[in-house]
């Protein structure tokens, strides 16, 4: 059964050493078995620490989310910029690595909210830049045992990658290390069938995101769990299924991901609540 984890931004943004220190214990007593760990800015929380903290608890880090605000981008920006983001980059694999997990994920192409309209030959030469420019971060994590997972994010959120096919497009060429994050929240909006989706990703899923189609708990939503989960099961992947939300109480993350009402009668209930219908149907969908 695939480990099931969640992501702090539940509960709190910035993630620091006193938010893992809170919410680490009670994911553990709830029945969690990993920690998304996001990196809002490098130092945020200690590697270290972070890696005692679940060793102490029993969890493990099911990945680290790569955060891109205004200024982290490696496409249609200027070189300064693009050496910022790499060195941005390469410090998440880093943290990965000491805390054990397996992949950095995220919209590692260009910052959340900027769009731009592009042509077919404008989008060849962007995707060509950013392979070039996450070819060092890439070769850097790889170098360390850990995978980069790409992102794509729904239409208002990015013009750059909006669905898995256009993703696959993105990263072909890159080492074997680089593959795609899925996100059921931006699949339920640009994926005209998010289950045929989870297929043409197969072999290149490096790490899992599951949300409600209104960020809320997986089941309470309308999307086919079972026939999605059956479908990540038949390309093989084996990491784990992380539930990532966002509280509407934090003003700035609640504006960055356009979180305006309360998404479950309480963020702990969201959490359990997800956490208890994911238990109920992996054994059946991944049998």
């Amino acid at each position: 059964m695939p480990a099931i984890g969640a992501n702090p931004w539940i509960w709190s943004s910035p993630v620091d050493d006193a938010a893992l220190a809170a919410i680490v214990p009670r994911l553990a007593a709830w029945g969690f078995d990993a920690v998304e760990l996001p990196i809002e800015q490098v130092g945020d929380w200690d590697p270290a620490r972070a890696s005692d903290l679940l060793a102490e608890h029993g969890l493990r880090a099911a990945g680290v989310c790569a955060v891109t605000p205004p200024g982290r981008d490696l496409v249609n920006t200027d070189a300064a910029t693009v050496a910022s983001t790499q060195a941005y980059l390469k410090a998440c694999a880093d943290a990965a690595a000491a805390v054990g997990a397996p992949c950095v994920g995220g919209p590692v192409y260009a910052a959340v909210g900027r769009t731009w309209r592009m042509t077919g030959a404008e989008r060849r030469d962007c995707y060509a830049a950013f392979r070039a420019a996450l070819l060092p971060v890439a070769e850097h994590a790889g170098e360390r045992g850990v995978s980069i997972g790409v992102e794509a994010l729904n239409r208002y959120e990015t013009s750059v990658v909006n669905t898995v096919a256009q993703t696959v497009e993105l990263i072909d060429g890159l080492p074997g290390n680089v593959g795609i994050m899925l996100d059921t929240y931006h699949m339920n909006i640009e994926e005209a069938d998010p289950y045929a989706a989870v297929a043409v990703a197969g072999e290149h899923i490096k790490h899992v995101q599951v949300s409600g189609t209104d960020r809320g708990a997986p089941g309470a939503d309308h999307l086919d769990w079972p026939r999605w989960l059956a479908a990540l099961a038949a390309t093989g992947y084996g990491g784990a299924l992380c539930i990532e939300s966002f509280t509407a109480e934090n003003a700035t993350i609640a504006t960055a991901a356009s979180i305006w009402r309360p998404l479950a009668p309480s963020q702990d209930r969201l959490a359990l609540d997800g956490l208890a219908y994911l238990r109920r149907l992996l054994p059946v969908t991944t049998a």
